[in-house]
């Protein structure tokens, strides 16, 4: 028997557990790793970038980013399927599996190290992970060298005293947008998981493990819960709708918060590696936006639009697109 692929992750990285939880519901072998001091050598010997998650193919290649992960995975095992038929739902699907890997991970940073509890329980947890034997005195120091290590990290995802509150708002937003819109649904595409649940949804999740955005969903969002516990594990209890019965919903979390700040900002941080700046600024719906591009947000932008372009029959689409604020961002 073939051995299983290997994946090498954190319980509280969402790209790890997105991963995850594709291979449980494709039902592929695997074994869960949490990346350690025990597991270094292996991890290095496969990863090209010391960052989780890193998936150790039965012949021994590695591959890391979780986006390329599930593409690839998904063209080896195709079913059961995580593209919508409809042509339509599916874009909207790879859309808002960028969005929730790119705009959606700065709620949930931001969240896990903006404030001394959140940070406390972030770093204590990462802490666990790492050395799950230590002792309490050790436990406590590893605890202060991650929380040192990681709040003046949050410039990474463009969180700053100008763009927290805006970030915290977006949060809000989108999980009632997303509430509303799982009224009668398991998945946001339905009966069974899509690319989109699994880029959003783990975002969403480790938000909820943290004390603040935790409580917020608690109360707020009831069947926003139950969704993100569901995709841990996820199962197919229905089938995929057509576009027409989630636009009523789906469309406003589109517009609000894919064409109204995610792309906007994606294609500003975009222009700003293209022209070498240290810095740019942005008008978003939100407000002014500041922060220090990205490289890898520019690539993933690239590759949305590549896609994009190879899509035959755009004629709907590009309608919703247009309504919804973000073609313009997607035909540059």
């Amino acid at each position: 028997m073939a051995r299983p692929y290997r994946i090498f992750g954190a319980e509280l990285s969402p790209y790890s557990i997105k991963v995850r939880s594709y291979f449980r519901y494709k039902g592929i072998r695997h074994e869960w790793l949490r990346r350690s001091g025990a597991n270094q050598d292996e991890f290095k010997r496969h990863a090209k970038l010391p960052l989780v998650p890193l998936v150790v193919t039965p012949d021994d290649r590695g591959m890391q980013d979780s986006t390329p992960i599930l593409e690839a995975m998904e063209a080896e095992h195709p079913e059961p399927s995580i593209h919508p038929p409809d042509p339509t739902a599916a874009f909207v699907s790879v859309l808002l599996e960028e969005f929730g890997d790119e705009w959606g991970n700065k709620w949930m940073f931001h969240y896990r190290w903006a404030r001394p509890a959140d940070q406390e329980s972030g770093a204590r947890r990462i802490a666990q992970g790492m050395n799950p034997e230590a002792d309490e005195d050790t436990l406590k120091a590893m605890t202060a060298q991650v929380r040192e290590r990681m709040v003046p990290r949050v410039w990474f995802v463009g969180s700053n005293e100008q763009t927290a509150p805006q970030i915290e708002q977006s949060f809000l937003d989108a999980v009632d947008l997303i509430e509303a819109h799982l009224d009668g649904r398991d998945y946001l595409f339905g009966g069974r998981p899509a690319f989109g649940d699994f880029g959003v949804g783990f975002q969403i999740h480790q938000a909820w493990t943290d004390p603040t955005p935790g409580s917020l969903l608690e109360k707020r969002a009831p069947r926003t819960v139950a969704w993100v516990k569901r995709l841990v594990d996820p199962t197919a209890n229905g089938e995929f709708e057509d576009w027409a019965s989630l636009a009523p919903t789906l469309t406003p979390l589109l517009a609000q918060q894919v064409g109204g700040l995610f792309l906007p900002w994606s294609a500003a941080n975009a222009a700003a590696i293209a022209g070498g700046q240290d810095e740019f600024s942005v008008t978003l719906a939100s407000g002014e936006w500041t922060q220090k591009p990205q490289k890898y947000h520019a690539r993933s932008l690239a590759a949305l639009r590549t896609r994009y372009g190879g899509l035959s029959e755009r004629g709907e689409i590009d309608a919703l697109l247009e309504a919804s604020g973000c073609l313009r961002w997607l035909a540059a």
